[in-house]
């Protein structure tokens, strides 16, 4: 066996059926491993920062480390975007870089780079295999890192000599851990007294708020987390990325606060509260709305619950501390918890609620032209299956997305990338995420910003079939800029425009199917036609721009001189 030989192997052993990548000239050794293989499947993406965005999607959605792997030299500077979101958003993520041999170091080699010092900025753990003999070791490591704790990526960088020699590993050192193979591994079990603390400080609220993070999405605590909502008559708000942790039509979750795209009715719960209990949240700027948010005009009590015990605290000050695995948390959590009747309360957030909502329906059927995305947002949710897997780019489709998309449950989910914000995630990540859920039809979302960034990965879903429903916001400009500059530099627009594209047409040269919708009549045809068809499927809308309404960004509300939680 050559060392890309036990690398495969021990690949294969932690369960792994996908590896994302490009191909390159330092990989070679590694993909003669790899055709060797009877249990690994390489998934070629067109540029290395989709392989990765794919990888990230993958683990989201399967709940397994995602694993990616390219060449030296640019292959591994593009990997960075995707490295760094999926370690901010605590995915676990493994990527492999093949890298020039050990004695062309330092003598002005192409693609010379020190890429193990690339990576640290963005990893858990970055590091070069110098010897076949290190390379189990090596790779137990990265699973064990990317995880166990919080979850987040691992690069290794194999110089292509050590790849390509024979390996001095014998078959006893050859093995994986299996408690790795999925995240989280090792899931930390909280302090019991501390657990006590939180059921006292929920059994005497009068007026208890839940805000779940993607931590609960990470550790599949949806369940667990309605169950003791219920129990306790608990509201439930949650951050972009805990969206879809319980259904969206239960009584006691009111959607999503923060400053893009939250409820108004989610935002007063949180607002009027006195009791407050974080669960997998780091409690950043968005979700503070700055760190201004909620007020301290409310006397209120703030618990956080963490798998990270660097994050408790880390932005404010807490009357409770929770170090642990947010299942385990809630687990051990529910028995502790008395049995509650309902609250006045919660009902006058419901009626809220539901003003809402009937106030947001002369927007959400509105037939004006160019069309409203909340037209768009309302006739995606007639037609979403019962367990929805959708992704969306940052930027023109993420604020009414999460205030107006409703999530079925029975693990419903939208993901966005929100640690960094990049576009061009969205298209190549229906490919990871149909990979990990082959059962359910993955839907992307995103602006033509973000198309024009990796339109390229349009070729990889028609070679793999993958049946993606793609709906592009066509605006013509960077609507999430240009309403920036609208706001705050008196209009006066630099850099934000560009040419609306025909996108449809560009679709169908990359073989999918293409259609263009410009009216509330051509959205709904064509969303029939793309549900009812099988393969790819790209919808070119032509869309009011942000820049033309206020969205539901709660600072920009705040700015213009109007109450963000104001209804109507």
């Amino acid at each position: 066996m050559t060392g890309a030989d036990v690398l495969v192997q021990l690949l294969e052993d932690y369960g792994v059926e996908l590896i994302f990548g490009v191909p390159g000239d330092t990989n070679v050794a590694f993909y003669k491993a790899l055709s060797r293989s009877g249990k690994l499947r390489h998934v070629m993406a067109r540029d290395e920062r989709s392989a990765l965005y794919m990888a990230d999607a993958y683990a989201r959605f399967s709940g397994k480390p995602g694993v990616a792997e390219c060449p030296s030299g640019a292959g591994a500077m593009y990997s960075l975007p995707g490295m760094a979101e999926a370690n901010s958003s605590s995915i676990p993520l493994i990527l492999l870089t093949s890298d020039i041999p050990l004695k062309g170091e330092g003598r002005g080699m192409i693609t010379e780079l020190d890429n193990a010092k690339l990576f640290e900025p963005v990893s858990k753990l970055s590091f070069q295999v110098k010897t076949t003999a290190k390379i189990p070791e090596a790779v137990r490591r990265a699973f064990r890192t990317a995880t166990s704790g919080r979850p987040g990526t691992v690069h290794m960088t194999f110089p292509e000599d050590i790849l390509a020699q024979d390996s001095d590993s014998t078959p006893e050192e050859i093995y994986a851990e299996p408690e790795c193979r999925h995240f989280p591994a090792f899931p930390v079990r909280p302090d019991a007294a501390l657990v006590r603390q939180l059921a006292g400080l929920l059994n005497a609220a009068r007026r208890p708020v839940l805000v779940a993070g993607g931590g609960v999405m990470h550790s599949n605590a949806g369940a667990q987390l309605l169950a003791l909502a219920e129990k306790a008559n608990a509201i439930v708000v949650t951050t972009i990325t805990g969206q879809g942790a319980v259904p969206d039509e239960h009584p006691l979750a009111l959607g999503v606060i923060g400053d893009n795209g939250f409820h108004p009715h989610a935002a007063r719960a949180v607002e009027e509260s006195d009791l407050l209990v974080y669960l997998g949240c780091k409690m950043g700027s968005v979700v503070t709305i700055g760190w201004t948010f909620p007020s301290s005009k409310q006397p209120r009590q703030r618990v956080q619950v963490d798998i990270d015990p660097a994050v408790l605290g880390n932005t404010g000050r807490n009357d409770l501390n929770i170090a642990g695995d947010v299942r385990s948390v809630l687990e051990d959590l529910a028995p502790l918890v008395l049995d509650h009747e309902p609250r006045a309360w919660n009902g006058e957030l419901n009626r809220v609620r539901s003003r809402f909502w009937e106030q947001a329906q002369a927007d959400l059927c509105s037939d004006a032209l160019p069309l409203k995305p909340q037209r768009v947002v309302q006739e995606l949710n007639r037609r979403l299956p019962p367990r929805a897997v959708m992704v969306s780019d940052a930027g023109t489709p993420t604020p009414h997305m999460t205030r107006y998309l409703r999530l079925p449950g029975d693990g419903s989910r939208l993901v966005i990338p929100r640690a960094f914000g990049g576009l061009g995630y969205a298209i190549p990540a229906v490919v990871g995420a149909w990979l990990a859920r082959p059962d359910v039809r993955p839907i992307g979302l995103f602006g033509d910003g973000s198309f024009s960034m990796s339109c390229g990965e349009l070729e990889t879903l028609a070679r793999l079939k993958v049946p993606a429903i793609l709906l592009h916001f066509n605006n013509g400009c960077f609507g999430w800029i240009k309403a920036l500059q609208k706001l705050h530099n008196d209009a006066q627009y630099l850099s934000v425009d560009f040419t609306r594209l025909d996108v449809a047409r560009i679709a169908e040269g990359f073989g999918l199917k293409g259609l263009r919708a410009g009216s509330g009549a051509e959205l709904v045809s064509a969303l029939e036609e793309a549900f009812a068809s099988e393969g790819p499927v790209l919808i070119d809308i032509v869309c009011e721009s942000i820049v033309d309404e206020c969205p539901p960004v709660y600072s920009w509300i705040k700015a213009m001189g109007q109450d963000p939680l104001a209804v109507g």
